[in-house]
């Protein structure tokens, strides 16, 4: 018998865009009043490597009008004019639907930045007013722009609504719903982990009614995500715990810290659909966090050999080195502009090791919900056996030393991999 077909999101394999550092715009603050610069098209030409790679979705940063980066919205609406208007919002929909490609937004929704229109009105109306019950005010409200405010993460120009306000949820309901309609497959929901989860009930609940296939991943660094996903109705959360785990194994040689840490992801599996990733728009690039760039190969197939839903962070399959720095601009460089014609940055080692991961993965779908066991383990080597629900099984055996081991049977170089099913 043919297998039935799998959810979409478990056979999506997506290439993460942060579409303003990738276009060039200026980042630093321009006013929204500025003309509009057409300049999704050059994220369009770069859809084809996108495709060429293996992979099928595209997880855009924010796009939506902001003060600076992108995630100090103040129009949920509007395209940022420094990446473009709604036509070629619509080209870019057009050009993923051409190759069957999904795409995922980045919903900024627990907070706004301080020329949000809302945030205007509640400073002309004062501390008392309706505008500004739309806001929070928590015992560690500071006073911004002479109004006391819940402000994220120590951030004044990020101003936290008020999730229990119902014009709150009216305001994400909608933004929602509105590019749904015009054609994205699902949201990203940034900073979900400081938003309280019953708000997304709120929201995504009525929407699956309209939009019953989309995709609903929220991002959650730390804690009890599988609760989280019940509680919220989520889909998905960001698979941090696994992020952390497979770059540091590698990078101390310690494959105890991914065994222990593939135990709970395999809990997390088996009640939702996690996203993984090696690299993302927050954190040191992948190939300047792992010194050996021999092992970088193992950590690429490690992560579309485990389950989830995997993302690149585009450049990192071309082995861009950036540091993340805890300071103003630190962002900058993990960040960078890409070229307009993807031929400037030639495909190399890294490229080829992407291909191969996401080859196996491609050729064995029901990777994406299987559990993984490690049957061979030492600090530098080991062996991983992924089986799915309908007797499927498949081997990765990693060595991260110098010297070769025998693993499952088979012989690993230094630094090197061997990955199979059975039969194969």
């Amino acid at each position: 018998m043919t297998p039935a077909p799998q959810p979409w999101p478990q056979t999506a394999l997506w290439w993460h865009v942060y579409p303003l550092g990738f276009v060039g715009a200026d980042t630093a603050g321009t006013p929204l009043s500025s003309p509009v610069e057409h300049r999704l098209d050059r994220i369009t030409a770069w859809l084809d490597e996108l495709v060429a790679l293996g992979l099928n979705g595209l997880l855009l940063g924010p796009i939506f009008a902001s003060q600076t980066h992108g995630y100090d919205t103040v129009d949920h609406l509007r395209i940022d004019p420094r990446l473009g208007d709604d036509a070629d919002f619509d080209a870019l929909i057009a050009a993923c639907r051409e190759r069957g490609v999904r795409v995922l937004l980045d919903g900024v929704f627990n907070h706004v930045g301080r020329e949000h229109p809302w945030w205007r009105e509640a400073v002309e109306a004062g501390p008392d007013s309706g505008a500004a019950a739309r806001f929070a005010r928590g015992a560690d409200a500071r006073e911004v722009d002479g109004l006391p405010v819940d402000v994220f993460e120590g951030h004044d120009a990020l101003v936290v609504l008020n999730h229990q306000h119902p014009e709150v949820v009216e305001l994400v309901e909608v933004a929602m719903a509105h590019w749904l309609e015009r054609g994205v497959d699902g949201w990203r929901l940034d900073a979900a982990y400081a938003v309280p989860p019953l708000f997304w009930r709120s929201t995504i609940d009525p929407l699956r009614e309209r939009f019953p296939d989309s995709w609903f991943v929220g991002e959650v660094i730390h804690g009890d995500y599988e609760g989280y996903v019940r509680e919220s109705g989520l889909d998905s959360v960001t698979q941090y715990e696994l992020w952390k785990a497979l770059r540091s194994s590698v990078q101390e040689q310690n494959l105890f810290e991914l065994d222990w840490s593939l135990q709970r992801h395999n809990d997390f599996a088996e009640h939702f659909l996690p996203m993984t990733f090696l690299g993302n728009h927050d954190v040191t690039r992948i190939a300047s966090a792992i010194d050996d760039e021999r092992n970088h190969a193992i950590a690429i197939a490690m992560l579309f050999f485990f389950s989830g839903a995997p993302s690149v962070y585009a450049g990192d399959e071309r082995g861009l080195e950036a540091l993340k720095e805890e300071r103003a601009g630190g962002d900058d460089a993990i960040r960078p502009e890409f070229p307009r014609d993807p031929r400037e940055w030639p495909e190399n080692a890294y490229s080829q090791a992407h291909r191969d991961a996401i080859a196996f993965r491609r050729q064995h779908p029901w990777l994406a919900t299987a559990r993984i066991r490690t049957e061979e383990l030492a600090n530098t080597a080991a062996l991983f056996i992924a089986e799915g629900s309908e007797g499927e099984r498949a081997l990765l055996a990693v060595n991260l030393g110098d010297d070769s081991v025998q693993l499952g049977g088979r012989s690993v170089d230094g630094h090197g991999l061997e990955r199979w099913s059975d039969g194969s």
